[in-house]
């Protein structure tokens, strides 16, 4: 199974969020995810300063499998983006929830992130999606 870090929390399309002691919100794709596209060769980052809305296409990861679009978890105000993953967007497939991280949303409402899954909630979720594969 997939590594699921319990204090984050996910979409059902496979991002994960960390809420930081500044009130950002870290973002980037799971280890279900990096696993199911393989060996990450592109990202196409977010523009910072773009507002976004929850559910949105932010960003896009290509792999040697497929291209796959990045959506924001919540709504805000992109404020960083991972310009590493420019030169380096194999750091998603080594460490997807620490040098990995795509971009940052300063969010319109920390109160979004309880509308997503909680770790228990994902990982049902991923293997609901393994059983229909």
């Amino acid at each position: 199974m997939s590594e699921i870090p319990s204090e984050l929390k996910y979409t059902a399309t496979h991002e994960w969020s960390r809420l930081r002691d500044d009130g950002l919100v870290e973002v980037g794709i799971t280890d279900f995810a990096q696993n199911a596209l393989g060996d990450i060769v592109f990202v196409e980052l977010p523009e910072v300063e773009e507002e976004v809305a929850g559910e949105e296409e932010v960003a896009v990861v290509e792999s040697v499998k497929a291209a796959s679009d990045i959506y924001a978890p919540i709504s805000g105000r992109v404020v960083e983006a991972n310009d590493e993953l420019v030169d380096e967007p194999e750091r998603i497939n080594a460490d997807p929830y620490g040098s990995g991280w795509i971009f940052v949303i300063e969010p319109t409402d920390t109160e979004d992130l309880d509308n997503l899954l909680d770790a228990l909630e994902y990982e049902e979720h991923c293997a609901e999606e393994e059983e229909q594969h």
